[in-house]
């Protein structure tokens, strides 16, 4: 697989930039991307395919969910029952780094869950991430950037260093 490196300014992504990594998503590919805490690593949280070329890439075990991340709140009702208590802590939080865990709808694939009854949902407050999400028109399941129990990369650079 081809690595191609698209910069982006963080605070205003630019359309083009964001439009072609979006593309890859919407294909099956991967995207590495900032989110206010780390780099994650991308792909089309509802295709199954896709989901697993996470797992090779990172080395991670296959048993061991993903974050889903939606890019408004509304789309955590598309991944499974959001009860009135999570519903109020995504008013609260959303966009921000909180993580719910609600009862995975049957169109989560269980690669996402690691086989679980639930799904991990957050809405990312970076405006790169919000953009890519918004653009491929999925949600996306992204653990963070890194070769599996390596440390969480924080820039680009380190991205390309451990995942290439």
């Amino acid at each position: 697989m081809r690595t191609e490196v698209f910069a982006v300014d963080a605070r205003e992504p630019e359309k083009d930039a964001i439009l072609r990594a979006a593309e890859v998503i919407r294909r099956g590919g991967l995207v590495a991307f900032p989110t206010e805490t780390v780099y994650g690593l991308g792909a089309d949280a509802l295709s199954p395919r896709s989901v697993r070329r996470i797992f090779e890439a990172k080395g991670r075990p296959v048993d061991n969910p993903l974050i889903v991340h939606v890019g408004e709140r509304e789309a955590a009702d598309r991944l499974g029952k959001v009860d009135e208590r999570s519903r109020k802590l995504m008013g609260l939080f959303w966009p921000g780094p909180l993580t719910l865990v609600i009862r995975a709808a049957g169109e989560v694939p269980a690669e996402v869950t690691g086989g679980l009854e639930t799904v991990a949902v957050r809405m990312p407050a970076h405006p790169v991430a919000i953009a890519l999400i918004k653009g491929s028109g999925v949600p996306i399941a992204a653990p963070s950037a890194n070769r599996s129990g390596r440390p969480s990369p924080t820039t680009a650079e380190a991205v390309l260093e451990d995942l290439g």
